[in-house]
């Protein structure tokens, strides 16, 4: 069962699971907290779990005016001040993985470690391996069938309210997010991009967004999409918790971390 939170930005809807150190999930875009479910009784077994259903998602109603990115951010770091109380590690799929690299760009003081997964840092022409896709995204697209019918099931609004936050939506991802690899090379926190090696969002943007970052962590899930979460889960979920969980790995050969290598790094 969940609880809302009464947000400065919007009434905010959430579910907590598990105990030990606190991790954020930050669902896709269209979707609820009913899409983790492949992974929250893997991650709630080391980790106090809290998941916000973002403004026009889930339970959390609409809000008068465009979706934006930074308005997310905005209400998951007044989630964070209010619900969790301390720093924690980001968990985000997709949209979500938009909303946690601009928390950690803005608010390092509470954020630990991060998780980004098929997330693009730019907006749709330039990362979409498919950018058309977006134009077709009507109300009634079969394709948004799915989503609908999460939408209906349960949100506050209203099942006619769907086609308003369809059309903001795929305005969203046709204008945003708008970050540039000098914004993501200020990211402090150690991160960890994981991507399908046949995902929505492209490998050579993914590897942008990985190269751009001081401290990032590549993985490439092999046979898998932009619902890598849900395809591979025990493989997802052993990644998630090998990069919250355990300290840096020192590797034999470092090139790209041989200046942290140090004296430590092995010789050719």
């Amino acid at each position: 069962m969940g609880e809302y939170a009464d947000l400065p930005g919007v009434r905010t809807w959430y579910e907590t699971e598990g105990s030990g150190d606190p991790l954020v999930l930050l669902h896709g875009g269209f979707c609820t907290n009913d899409t983790w479910g492949a992974q929250r009784a893997a991650l709630a077994a080391a980790h106090h779990l809290f998941l916000p259903e973002r403004r026009a998602h889930g339970h959390t109603p609409d809000v008068a005016g465009p979706l934006s990115y930074q308005d997310m951010a905005d209400d998951t770091v007044a989630f964070m001040e209010t619900v969790v109380g301390r720093p924690a590690h980001l968990l985000g799929w997709s949209d979500g993985g938009i909303v946690a690299l601009l928390v950690a760009l803005a608010r390092p003081d509470l954020v630990r470690k991060v998780v980004v997964m098929g997330t693009n840092f730019r907006p749709s022409p330039e990362s979409f391996a498919e950018p058309a896709m977006v134009d077709a995204m009507t109300p009634e697209s079969p394709d948004l069938a799915f989503f609908r019918e999460l939408y209906e099931a349960v949100t506050p609004d209203g099942a006619d309210h769907w086609p308003v936050v369809a059309a903001k939506t795929a305005d969203l991802w046709r204008t945003q997010p708008t970050l540039t690899t000098e914004d993501l090379s200020r990211i402090q926190a150690p991160t960890l991009v994981l991507v399908g090696d046949d995902d929505l969002i492209t490998l050579e943007h993914t590897i942008a967004l990985y190269c751009a970052l001081p401290d990032g962590r590549l993985a490439v899930v092999p046979e898998a999409s932009h619902l890598a979460p849900l395809e591979k889960p025990d493989l997802v979920n052993r990644l998630i918790r090998d990069h919250l969980e355990k300290d840096a790995v020192q590797t034999m050969m470092p090139v790209r971390r041989a200046s942290a290598a140090g004296a430590g790094g092995a010789a050719a």
